[in-house]
């Protein structure tokens, strides 16, 4: 990456440039859909990718077991009825190898291959204020100008990678969760050490339990995880949801998650009797799913409530898992849904296994990584392989991944040192004609992602027709309608139980990063009729020049 300097670059200090009106950074299902857009209004658009097709994080999160925690016939695009009916999903929750072949299956139906450049990074994004464009740069050393820029960098695409002290030394192999050999591995009769039991860790754990000699699972924190109940999808089923699409697509609108299965009760838990409470709470550990944090309406809101499910699901970690010391430390002690509700297939199960050793750092963390495996205390767990399940970056990271200097020289990581500042998760002060899909200060990850980032990059579109019609040059948010939507996003976010617990939402994963909740915890449908009212009041919050 090339070192920020408060110096403006100018964009005819630079080599020749290729003109575009749009430059889109990434290639996930938000770029995909906003080259398409782009093209149906006549926009000459270019879509850089670092990864070698498209996909997003899908793309690069490869390891064993990599499965989408959202029903599959929900997690995907709905603006195209033709696609929609012709598309077959083979599970209620979609592999990485499923979800890949959807993504090149889109970029192949709508012709989108030829305006995307692969094995390509994006360094800066700068903007001149004579010319009112945007100079993008790459590490092949492209110089493109554009009028509008739109980052599609994705929430979970950064990977939070190691830094262990003495990695280096280590004579077995590692590998990352999120940078995955493209061939696979096989841990067959190997002594394998994962490190990180969110997500990507639980996901893989039974996968490669079933593989290695011996599995040392290493965890800092417990984790609440809700069984998938994966299967086949009944061809029947699938004919019944295609002819309700529609409907189905509109009742996920309503919910807080923009999911139809989510399926939220409106009762308060704290309101119905004990045996009502157990019973629900069974039915929706049963059905499977993330759908169970909306067992009851007020689970995130109020703590005596949410204690009732976070003890439903321990008492069912008590029962599945043996031996009941290790059972204990696999029981969170925090609030349910404060932290990304993991989905699972086996993942307590697999610590019945003899070859499996949990080992818990909360109070005795991994000193170092030495040349036979983690060091931890005094003992060193001597292993051929590690596997680092250490997440991402989330949500900014991708953005400040890019050196990106707006107007007058302002530059986008000094503006967030603090914390991340945008209106409605789409712009921010002071960077005209940038624009964000699903960043900070928006839904995004609390929600079913795919249907969100449509409803972001139909936003986005409508938004540069309107100032291409109305011959704008430029369009921003104010700085108060800004200020105003992130103190909205911050009271909004303390109604909630979600800020109660050190969780990659407000960064806590990563060291030095500020502590701020960035997604919008509001919910989905007043989001979208903020977004509708802001259209509505001509563009309310931004300015034109």
């Amino acid at each position: 990456m090339q070192k920020t300097t408060t110096k403006r670059s100018n964009s005819l200090d630079m080599p020749s440039s290729i003109k575009y009106d749009v430059v889109v950074v990434g290639a996930g299902f938000a770029g995909m859909y906003l080259l398409h857009r782009f093209r149906k209004m006549g926009l000459s658009a270019r879509v850089f990718e670092t990864a070698s097709s498209v996909g997003g994080t899908w793309y690069w999160n490869r390891y064993p077991g990599a499965r989408c925690d959202t029903w599959s016939i929900e997690y995907s695009y709905k603006f195209s009825e033709e696609l929609q009916q012709e598309w077959e999903w083979s599970e209620l929750y979609a592999t990485q190898p499923e979800i890949i072949r959807y993504a090149k299956h889109v970029a192949d139906r709508f012709d989108l291959w030829k305006d995307i450049q692969f094995n390509t990074t994006v360094n800066s994004v700068v903007y001149d204020d004579l010319s009112a464009k945007w100079t993008v740069t790459t590490d092949a050393g492209d110089v493109c100008e554009s009028r509008f820029c739109v980052m599609a960098t994705g929430c979970i695409s950064l990977p939070n990678k190691p830094k262990f002290q003495g990695l280096e030394n280590f004579a077995g192999t590692w590998y990352h969760t999120a940078r995955w050999p493209d061939e696979g591995v096989d841990f067959t009769g190997k002594r394998v050490a994962v490190i990180g039991t969110g997500s990507s860790g639980i996901q893989s754990i039974p996968i490669i339990a079933e593989q290695a000699q011996h599995l040392y699972v290493f965890q800092r924190t417990p984790n609440y995880s809700i069984p998938a109940r994966n299967r086949l999808l009944d061809p029947s089923e699938v004919k019944e949801i295609k002819a309700n699409y529609s409907e189905i697509r509109k009742r996920a609108q309503t919910t807080p998650g923009n999911q139809a299965r989510l399926n939220l009760r409106k009762e308060n838990a704290i309101d119905v009797p004990e045996s009502e409470r157990l019973k629900e709470y069974q039915y929706r550990w049963n059905e499977g799913g993330s759908s169970f944090i909306g067992a009851f309406q007020d689970l995130l809101f109020n703590a005596d409530s949410n204690e009732t499910a976070a003890e439903f699901v321990r008492d069912r970690i008590r029962e599945i898992v043996h031996d009941p010391e290790t059972a204990e430390k696999l029981c969170p002690d925090n609030v349910i849904g404060c932290k990304r509700l993991c989905v699972d297939s086996n993942y307590f199960e697999a610590f019945n296994r003899e070859t499996v050793t949990l080992i818990d750092v909360s109070n005795e963390p991994i000193e170092c990584i030495v040349g036979k495996g983690p060091k931890v205390g005094k003992h060193v767990y001597d292993v051929d392989a590690i596997v680092f399940a250490t997440g991402f970056d989330n949500i900014t990271g991708a953005l400040l991944n890019v050196d990106i200097l707006g107007a007058k020289g302002k530059i986008l990581k000094e503006k967030w040192q603090d914390g991340p500042r945008s209106y409605l998760g789409l712009m921010t002060a002071d960077f005209p004609n940038l624009f964000t899909v699903t960043g900070p200060g928006s839904p995004s990850v609390l929600t079913n992602m795919i249907p969100t980032i449509e409803q972001h990059v139909e936003w986005i579109t409508d938004c540069i027709d309107y100032v291409i019609k109305n011959e704008y040059a430029t369009i921003q948010p104010t700085v108060e309608a800004e200020d105003d939507w992130v103190n909205h996003v911050n009271e909004v976010a303390d109604r909630s139980l979600r800020t109660t617990c050190n969780s990659w939402y407000i960064g806590a994963n990563i060291k030095g990063k500020p502590r701020v909740y960035m997604p919008y915890t509001g919910g989905f449908p007043a989001y979208l009729e903020k977004c509708k009212a802001v259209i509505a009041n001509g563009y309310q919050g931004f300015r034109f020049s």
